[in-house]
């Protein structure tokens, strides 16, 4: 090992050995104990931090990334931020691939953070953005020299990140957990977490939360404005994953979502966390009974959605005037 790749280690294990817990809060609710992890109080403001960190550090440990590599990814914004911070102190290039869809304050930040930056704009055949970007990851991987791929949508090391960290806090804050709501993406949140809560709570009822449009659970992809949740394939990290149901909402109560978590709960939430949040008020709709405990992740802030989720006239011109009343004024 070179002393360059030595240092890149030692940094590796130091950025890991700084990660600290995010926080347990209960909301208050007529008919759930209800527990949201603030998984927007990690470094880079969402729960994208345990997969990046934990996928870096496995890749350097492995000799994978070493001085002097270039990591590349394709990202509709979040873990494109995490892997830019962490790859900066890891003293690493990082070049990011995105699409129109990302958010507005997400591209400039990543445009500040990078030396270079790709946006696809041609839509795949599936009317998203997520085949053209692992193409054009693909193009990338063989034109830069040593680079490479840190595969969000099938590393096993990001599901790791979510078992040993998300999965183990959250296990440690909540003795019991009746029901664990997630948002499925790439896979890795649900595939970690899922399995980590079921070996503590081998009843946990494990909901997985998807949006219309997404291709995740065997619909038909469309076009989807709001990224963060969802995806035009399945990613293979979700078949290991511990799923008891699946809870589809469209993107519009999404943006309800995350009006009345903001509204009711002071929580502003990015656009996954939204749906989740959605997910659970209709799953259980005339609930009653004894308040079992359920369990969400909080995944980002809202502050880069200010433009779309939580913007009236964005969501006017992208669903409909009359509706914006019905998602809730703030």
């Amino acid at each position: 090992m070179s002393s360059r790749d030595d240092t890149l280690r030692r940094r590796a294990e130091a950025v890991l050995s700084r990660h600290t817990p995010t926080e347990v809060v209960r909301l208050p609710h007529a008919r759930l104990q209800l527990f949201a992890k603030l998984e927007s109080a990690n470094v880079t403001g969402s729960a994208k931090d345990r997969s990046a960190i934990w996928i870096l550090g496995d890749a350097v440990r492995t000799g994978a990334i070493r001085a002097g590599t270039t990591v590349v990814e394709s990202s509709s914004g979040n873990f494109a931020l995490s892997l830019a911070t962490y790859c900066h102190e890891l003293r690493l290039d990082f070049v990011p691939v995105i699409d129109p869809n990302i958010n507005d304050m997400t591209e400039r930040t990543l445009r500040r953070m990078c030396r270079r930056v790709e946006k696809v704009t041609e839509r795949d055949p599936t009317g998203g953005f997520l085949l053209s970007r692992l193409a054009r990851v693909g193009e990338l991987v063989r034109e830069i020299e040593d680079a490479y791929w840190t595969d969000q949508y099938s590393n096993p090391a990001g599901a790791r990140g979510h078992y040993e960290l998300t999965g183990t806090e959250i296990v440690a804050q909540l003795e019991r957990i009746d029901y664990l709501f997630v948002g499925v993406g790439t896979g890795a949140t649900i595939n970690g977490l899922s399995r980590r809560v079921k070996e503590a709570n081998p009843d946990v009822v494990v909901v997985a939360v998807d949006v219309a449009g997404s291709a995740i659970f065997g619909a038909e992809p469309h076009r989807r404005l709001i990224p963060g949740i969802g995806s035009s394939i399945r990613p293979p990290l979700v078949e290991d994953a511990v799923i008891s149901e699946i809870v589809t909402v469209s993107e519009l109560e999404e943006v309800a979502g995350c009006r009345r978590l903001v509204r009711d709960h002071g929580v502003y939430a990015g656009g996954s966390t939204g749906a989740v949040y959605s997910a659970i008020e209709c799953y259980f709709e005339g609930f009653s009974g004894p308040p079992p405990v359920v369990a969400f992740l909080c995944m980002d802030r809202g502050d880069p959605y200010s433009m779309t989720v939580y913007d009236d006239a964005w969501v006017a011109a992208n669903f409909a005037p009359s509706l914006v009343t019905t998602t809730g004024q703030w």
